[in-house]
């Protein structure tokens, strides 16, 4: 079984390696819809809207105009994309929180509290928590867990594939809005706009949906560890030496406290403003959903990451002076370069995309087809989850991949009236539960080498079957959920139901 395993996805990870850097893949793609948006022209591909009636042409983008427009755009296609400033805003904030200290002494406090008979909930839980502040449980929750479980005399590796299986198996799911749910947001934006020029996909679409998954993957995440994986390793027997895991210092323990009181009064304001009918932080409509503390979501996680940061590393010491806050800033920003590049392209396949009409065309010839096959709501969802798993094998980004998916997939949702957001949830899903099998996944290679701190001779092959269990379990029970979600018509996020 796991020489087949070693097989199977070793094949995988050629193909996938074999792919273009996704930079590069974005600037084809972008080449590629200037060449098909004169083919399509010049052999008229045209269909007909069935929201409006109007007939839908392909734009060739190859002539004076096009090309003019190409040039004077180009800056303006980079600069105003959606996910771009939303990502480096956000990163500015959790940069301070994260060299502050903060993020790893919350960890630490909150797995180290737990009972022994729930730590293996509470490894998960966190890992899936731990998704709110970029890959921070990658290279803190995963290891740690290991030293939790050999310190309980469990399996380590066990307690690392059930950290994994939290941080990147249930990447989608938390009880708090992340930086990936305003770039997922900012992307579904563009593509509904495909349709309807003004529609707006806020950060906290699919957060109903999210919150409750989190629940939904740290049970079975639990459950998967303790009666299949565990199992299946047995009692460790290698020679690595328990590792004691240190405690909060007094100063880490006043600053937690300290950030505490600051996150609460922060909070405790911001409803003074929120809950009277004329509060200040209200919207222009007098409404909460609509107040700028929510459709300027990332502000506020900025302010809040930042201030709390700043409280906890003056505090506990680790910040000395103001050049320590800027300097936490900065080092947030090194792990933006390649996005930064990776969305100069992205932004103008996106905006060549849309002005060829070509994502509206597939949309509509789609949306006949799945009409005409008239499959239902249901079949569509489980389809598009497996397609949009199915992928991620090959590229890892969930951005990327949305950026390529969204234009094509929401418009075509959209036309066959079920909303952007719906379809946002059933990307997530897809994307999240093959990241622990996904070799194309960044951090794969990492979880390879803590696994061989404890189990020398581990490979991609041992990886692979320790957390298939997980990936198929994780998909049938979160498909199962949203089907559920769409059977009872409940709203996937504030103001965000399942249909257009």
């Amino acid at each position: 079984m796991k020489n087949l395993n070693k097989f199977i996805f070793g094949t995988v990870e050629k193909v996938g390696n074999a792919l273009p850097n996704p930079a590069a893949l974005f600037g084809l793609f972008a080449l590629i819809t200037l060449l098909l948006s004169a083919l399509g022209y010049w052999l008229n591909w045209h269909g007909i809207n069935p929201s409006t009636g109007e007939t839908i042409r392909v734009t060739n983008l190859l002539t004076h105009d096009g090309l003019h427009r190409i040039l004077l755009e180009m800056v303006t296609n980079y600069t105003s994309f959606a996910p771009l400033g939303i990502v480096m805003v956000a990163l500015l904030g959790i940069g301070i929180a994260e060299s502050s200290g903060l993020v790893k002494a919350a960890i630490n406090a909150l797995i180290l509290r737990a009972p022994k008979n729930s730590i293996t909930f509470m490894v998960v839980f966190t890992g899936v928590m731990s998704n709110a502040a970029s890959d921070l449980g990658y290279i803190l929750i995963i290891p740690l867990a290991g030293m939790i479980f050999h310190s309980l005399g469990r399996h380590p590796v066990a307690g690392m594939s059930a950290a994994f299986a939290g941080v990147s198996g249930g990447f989608s799911a938390n009880l708090v809005i992340g930086t990936i749910d305003p770039l997922l947001a900012g992307l579904s934006t563009e593509a509904a706009r495909i349709i309807d020029p003004e529609y707006y996909v806020m950060p906290t679409a699919n957060y109903y949906f999210m919150a409750a998954s989190t629940f939904l993957v740290s049970i079975f995440g639990t459950l998967v560890t303790r009666y299949i994986v565990e199992p299946r390793l047995g009692k460790y027997t290698g020679d690595v030496i328990r590792e004691e895991i240190a405690p909060l210092s007094a100063r880490e323990i006043k600053g937690l406290k300290w950030a505490g009181v600051t996150v609460f009064t922060f909070m405790v304001l911001m409803a003074w403003e929120l809950i009277p009918e004329n509060g200040f932080l209200r919207g222009q409509d007098g409404t909460v959903l609509h107040s700028p503390v929510l459709k300027g979501f990332i502000s506020v996680l900025f302010i809040m990451a930042a201030v709390s940061g700043i409280v906890f590393g003056y505090v506990s010491g680790t910040f000395k002076k103001h050049d320590d806050v800027i300097a936490g800033m900065n080092s947030s920003f090194k792990s933006l370069v390649s996005f930064l590049v990776l969305v100069f392209f992205a932004a103008q396949f996106v905006a060549w995309f849309k002005w060829s009409n070509l994502g509206l065309l597939i949309a509509v010839k789609g949306a006949d087809i799945l009409q005409s096959a008239d499959i239902g709501l249901i079949p569509l969802v489980i389809l598009f989850v497996i397609l949009s798993g199915f992928i991620n094998l090959f590229m890892g980004s969930a951005s990327a991949k949305w950026a390529i998916m969204g234009p094509v997939f929401i418009p075509m949702f959209m036309l066959l009236g079920y909303s952007p957001e719906l379809s946002q949830a059933v990307f997530r899903i897809g994307d999240s539960v093959t990241n622990v099998i996904s070799p194309m996944m960044s951090f794969f290679a990492l979880i390879i080498v803590y696994y061989q701190k404890y189990e020398p001779k581990a490979g991609l092959g041992t990886l692979i079957a320790t957390m298939l269990p997980y990936s198929v379990t994780f998909f049938l029970a979160w498909t199962a959920l949203l089907i559920i979600w769409i059977l009872f018509g409940l709203p996937l996020g504030p103001e965000a139901g399942l249909y257009y």
